[in-house]
């Protein structure tokens, strides 16, 4: 059986939008955007890659997969370039149409949880989220993700969309924990007896 690990950028508020720079989602109004990429540290592609194993694929969201498709396939070659453009991608939306454009991707059909738990059962590996927030928020009430990769940094922005927003009660167990030099705290969660 398959896995979900979802990896997450998140302010000391929860805030998960827009980590990567200004103009990455406006939604809702939203202008701190980029507020991550000041503390960026080897630290965190080493946790990222510790989940790009062989048994791994991508499972994103529309607006993810959108930013993704655009970015990586036009990046010189590196080993997360090409880790990304050789995985199986498994996309998650009502909107988008088959075919998708960036080399082996495949769209979900139906709703995203029942999908992405079908794919469970079908799978052996370790899909792996990066953000794809609204993706993961509908993945959280069947507790469907096995394991949170928390990239915490130390920054209230007080608005925003957060990862835990309207969310059933949910407890968590640390598995793993590590601070950067930049002060952004690595920890891995696995959900925890209800």
């Amino acid at each position: 059986m398959g896995k979900v690990v979802a990896i997450e950028h998140l302010t000391l508020d929860g805030v998960m939008q827009a980590p990567g720079h200004p103009d990455e989602d406006l939604r809702d109004g939203f202008r701190y955007g980029g507020w991550a990429s000041r503390r960026q540290d080897p630290a965190m592609q080493e946790a990222m890659g510790a989940r790009m194993t062989d048994a791994w694929s991508l499972l994103a969201g529309r607006t993810t997969y959108e930013r993704f498709a655009d970015y990586w396939p036009a990046q010189e070659p590196n080993p997360f370039t090409d880790a990304l453009n050789r995985v199986r991608k498994y996309v998650a939306s009502t909107t988008l149409t088959e075919p998708l454009t960036w080399q082996n991707s495949t769209l979900l059909k139906g709703g995203a949880a029942d999908a992405v738990a079908g794919l469970k059962e079908e799978l052996d590996g370790t899909l792996v989220v990066f953000g794809s927030g609204v993706l993961v928020r509908s993945l959280l009430p069947r507790r469907l993700v096995d394991e949170f990769v928390l990239l915490i940094h130390p920054v209230v922005l007080g608005s925003g969309r957060r990862l835990f927003e309207e969310t059933p009660p949910e407890s968590f167990e640390l598995v793993d924990s590590t601070t950067t030099r930049t002060g952004v705290v690595i920890a891995t969660y696995r959900p925890g007896a209800r």
